[in-house]
């Protein structure tokens, strides 16, 4: 594996240059079944050397563990790392698998506090807005985020599963450098609203799940068989049963194309996403998660990959014949909302 660094980004007009790749981190400290500390504390430094610098992680991710295990990594690099995070998912306390949304001023603060103090760090370089709660206005907690940009404690503002007209509405609050949706060769939802006002706007498209939750990598098959009890993705209805062995067949195309560039699934699924940037013409940095060095190391590689004319006109039927929603409830997503 050569040590070739991929190449690099700006977030929106004046947000912070980053390699066109980031990572998410969520499954090293949750949802996604046991972890290894050590493998991913490897993850992390081999990302690093291959250009990947915009680490993605959130306050709900493993109720603020994520966040403290990545804490000495980004200490140890702050020169060099872009440190996103988020808030808007509230825990109760006396439910902890529980979620509540919440965009009011009040829980924002304390929030963006709270996360700053488990990072251990005076700012955060983007600030994302989780999930929106429609009972809120937008400007309402865009103004908010606002002045915690003037305040010093967060440099850039992002949001998450937004629809178009939300992000325009935002924008004209306070410059957004990056909108996260879900976006892969099975979840297209956003290209109606969310990408054209991205566009648009100038704002970069960060997406998450970019290989389908593992499932475009051709890792399991059927969640309920292949995966641990405490795994989320069992939960999710694209991914078990009829539906689940429908959408496998899904994966025969892109293994066509894989054998062809003598890459892997994910790769091809990765550069798929990246090749978005020109055929929609704005910026895209995904994010894959993953806990391997040997992964990143993959995933990274697939930036190189370009796919043709003729291979993407294969891919392009394969999110119109998914069978099953992303989410068990939609109502929280863009798509629920546009």
């Amino acid at each position: 594996m050569t040590d070739r660094r991929i190449p690099t980004a700006r977030l929106g007009a004046d947000g912070p240059e980053v390699g066109v790749q980031g990572l998410g981190c969520m499954g090293m400290s949750f949802a996604y079944g046991p972890t290894d500390a050590d493998a991913s504390r490897a993850t992390l430094e081999r990302a690093l050397e291959l250009g990947v610098t915009l680490y993605d992680t959130a306050d709900a991710y493993g109720a603020g563990e994520n966040e403290k295990f990545l804490s000495p990594f980004f200490k140890a690099h702050r020169d060099e790392v872009v440190i996103a995070t988020k808030f808007a998912l509230s825990i109760p306390p006396d439910e902890p698998t529980r979620r509540v949304i919440r965009n009011d001023t009040p829980y924002i603060r304390q929030a963006v506090e709270a996360s700053l103090k488990r990072l251990d760090v005076d700012a955060i370089d983007l600030y994302y807005m989780h999930r929106r709660d429609p009972n809120v206005p937008i400007e309402e907690t865009v103004a908010t985020m606002a002045d915690l940009v003037r305040e010093g404690k967060v440099k850039h503002l992002g949001l998450s599963e937004v629809t178009g007209t939300e992000l325009r509405t935002a924008q004209a609050v306070h410059p957004i450098a990056a909108v996260q949706s879900e976006w892969s060769l099975f979840s297209r939802d956003i290209e109606t609203g969310v990408v054209p006002a991205a566009r648009d706007l100038g704002v970069a498209l960060v997406p998450y799940s970019p290989l389908g939750r593992g499932f475009l990598t051709g890792s399991f098959a059927d969640a309920d068989k292949d995966l641990t009890a405490d795994d989320f993705r069992r939960h999710q209805p694209r991914f078990t049963g009829d539906n689940a062995a429908a959408n496998t067949a899904l994966l025969d195309p892109i293994r066509t194309i894989a054998e062809a560039h003598g890459a892997s699934l994910g790769q091809i699924a990765l550069a798929w996403v990246q090749q978005q940037a020109d055929v929609h013409g704005l910026t895209v940095v995904p994010i894959p998660g993953t806990r391997k060095p040997t992964r990143v190391e993959e995933n990274a590689a697939a930036t190189r990959i370009e796919l043709t004319e003729e291979q993407l006109a294969l891919l392009e039927p394969i999110a119109g014949k998914v069978a099953g929603d992303r989410y068990a409830d939609m109502t929280f997503t863009s798509a629920g909302r546009e």
